[in-house]
């Protein structure tokens, strides 16, 4: 009888160190398993914030560009005539009260789009005599509409405006029409402007 005392006992005490250590593998597992969990979710927000990143820069980046406007007159100074020549020829503006963006080249005379969208631009053109006053829109090279007077005698002016669907590197300009004479002064009566109306 003693024995089986003896041995239930000692069989007692080694079976509740074993359901223990089985307890402990078990709650050793679930520690290790929600490590894991808490690695996985960490490297998706690490991904999903690097994605957001991006996002915010390209929304900062396209609130920039969506800054676009222009308005230059074609002398900076002086009183002077340009034209006739038998062919048309680039305008370049080069008394500059706005640029914002700098999309608007002075040395060349040439606006290029920054972002695809729809532009508005405006031309005007000065003159007086007997002679053609007349100036062109191109897009890319291509004429879009003319500005044009003749006048019999005395001073005329003429202007035209255009909106267009430009994809970005495209490119806009003013020239003028063959054979036309224009004039500007101090006073700055041949402008050429533009702005971004929306992005497409």
């Amino acid at each position: 009888m003693e024995i089986i005392v003896f041995f239930s006992l000692l069989l007692l005490v080694c079976c509740v160190p074993t359901n223990q250590r089985a307890a402990d593998s078990k709650a050793l597992d679930q520690q290790i398993s929600n490590q894991q969990d808490i690695h996985a979710v960490l490297r998706e927000l690490t991904a999903s914030l690097a994605e957001q990143k991006v996002k915010i820069a390209n929304l900062e980046k396209e609130n920039q560009v969506k800054q676009v406007a222009f308005s230059a007159s074609l002398l900076d100074q002086g009183d002077v005539g340009t034209g006739p020549f038998n062919t048309q020829v680039t305008l370049i503006f080069k008394h500059v009260v706005t640029n914002i963006g700098n999309a608007y080249n002075s040395g060349t005379g040439i606006f290029t789009a920054p972002v695809r969208g729809v532009y508005h631009f405006q031309w005007k053109v000065y003159g007086f005599g007997n002679t053609e006053t007349g100036a062109v829109l191109c897009k890319n090279g291509d004429h879009i509409y003319i500005a044009y007077e003749y006048p019999s005698s005395g001073a005329v002016s003429a202007s035209n405006a255009a909106s267009l669907l430009l994809e970005a590197g495209d490119q806009v300009s003013v020239r003028l029409w063959a054979n036309s004479r224009i004039h500007d002064n101090q006073n700055h009566h041949t402008t050429f402007s533009g702005h971004l109306i929306f992005t497409m």
